[in-house]
């Protein structure tokens, strides 16, 4: 006759045998990571790209130990909203723009002063560098690990107005910039009107004529579907925009030394693939936006639009760090 057990020492023998499991390594219960964005989860955005990148290279060096789920346009909030959510451990991965990691820490905003970097592998160099480091012990302390900066491109100008090809072609024009005082300083500067507004409104704001554009990334234009609502594309390339792969403190101090290493080199790989997908994605997306019926023209003019924003830097000097900026300046300069 079978032995018939009761429910309850039917739970506690299922109990026993699951922690048995567990114990011998038979059953393995996976560590799950939630990883917001803000933009669209497409196959050509710089910050999709990134969680994806990340999920694959911790999926291949510690196959099954990592569940990731994704949270995509703004399901999870905005920038500053899931900044706090790190910093709560309500939230273990983010990828932020760096503009944002200005409002926990001040030092953040050198990677925004307009027209600092000549190309991205400059920023590469400086940024995985010394001041990298600097800035992330920083941010460090405030509950949030950063575990690299990939790229979303030099942010342009895209506007319904005139082209930009010098710098009084700004005058007037209202631009939806990041809710940034140096992004303000930087575009008032230039003689534009510019606007703070969240990420998440910015598209009906300028279907609506609310602003005449934005400043953004090439592929951010085209997975967000600007080029069908937008008429000019000026390649201003005013700002390199980092974006910062983080980790909430409590999150990564959760996982084991080993894991904890995982993490940290599968986000390195992340990010040099990330880059390099970025990069070659360029040349592509401008024929694509151009095809969608946005008019696309260069500026030479770099010199005279670093001229009109001097003055930034030194506004910003104190704020930033003197010390910080001097030696950042001294990179970039050789």
């Amino acid at each position: 006759m079978a032995l018939q057990l009761k429910p309850v020492r039917q739970l506690m023998t299922y109990t026993l045998i699951l922690s048995s499991l567990l114990a011998s390594g038979a059953l393995h219960a996976a560590t799950t990571l939630r990883l917001g964005w803000t933009t669209a989860d497409s196959p050509v955005d710089p910050y999709a790209i990134t969680a994806h990148y990340f999920q694959e290279e911790l999926e291949a060096a510690a196959p099954g130990e990592f569940q990731v789920s994704f949270f995509p346009s703004n399901q999870l909030g905005n920038d500053a909203e899931m900044l706090q959510g790190m910093q709560l451990g309500m939230l273990d991965v983010g990828v932020i723009t760096g503009t944002q990691l200005g409002t926990l820490d001040a030092s953040f905003q050198i990677n925004d002063l307009p027209f600092l970097f000549k190309d991205s592998a400059q920023a590469h160099r400086v940024l995985d560098g010394e001041l990298g480091q600097t800035l992330f012990a920083r941010l460090e302390r405030q509950g949030i690990v950063g575990l690299g900066f990939s790229e979303a491109g030099f942010r342009h100008t895209i506007n319904n107005k005139r082209p930009i090809e010098q710098p009084t072609d700004f005058a007037g024009i209202k631009l939806r910039v990041q809710p940034s005082d140096l992004y303000l300083a930087s575009f008032r500067a230039l003689g534009a009107n510019p606007v703070p507004m969240p990420w998440s409104d910015a598209f009906t704001a300028v279907q609506q004529g609310t602003v005449d554009g934005l400043e953004i990334p090439l592929s951010v234009i085209y997975a967000n579907k600007y080029a069908g609502a937008v008429k000019y594309l000026s390649m201003t390339s005013h700002t390199y925009n980092a974006l910062a792969l983080l980790m909430s403190r409590q999150a990564l101090e959760r996982l084991s030394p080993e894991l904890q290493a995982v993490v940290r080199s599968a986000a390195r790989k992340a990010i040099e693939r990330q880059r390099e997908t970025v990069a070659s994605n360029e040349k592509a997306l401008i024929e694509q936006i151009k095809a969608e019926g946005m008019q696309v023209n260069d500026t030479s003019a770099a010199q005279a639009f670093r001229e009109v924003v001097a003055p930034v830097y030194e506004q910003y000097r104190e704020r930033i760090g003197a010390e910080l900026l001097e030696r950042t300046l001294k990179q970039v300069s050789e």
